[in-house]
């Protein structure tokens, strides 16, 4: 399965817990500063590995982490066209 995540900047607080349990480890710290004065995640998936597991949802103690997936079944109609 695919998926996704977007990291709410202004939520997020760089507390790195969801880079220590992205299986794919495809969550990074960015270099880049919030105008709160953090670092924020980011999700860095040039290979699009993302299957969309939850755990960086489900550990982000801020509710900064939304997860898309992208269902089975378009996932078998796109197979099918190309």
């Amino acid at each position: 399965m695919r998926g996704t995540i977007v990291i709410d900047e202004n939520r997020c607080k760089g507390c790195s817990l969801c880079t220590t349990v992205c299986p794919k480890e495809i969550i990074h710290i960015a270099d880049c500063i919030t105008p709160r004065g953090y670092h924020p995640a980011h999700l860095v998936d040039p290979q699009n590995l993302c299957t969309g597991c939850l755990l960086c949802s489900t550990i982000c103690p801020d509710t900064a982490i939304t997860v898309y997936r992208e269902s089975a079944r378009k996932q078998s109609a796109a197979a099918l066209v190309s």
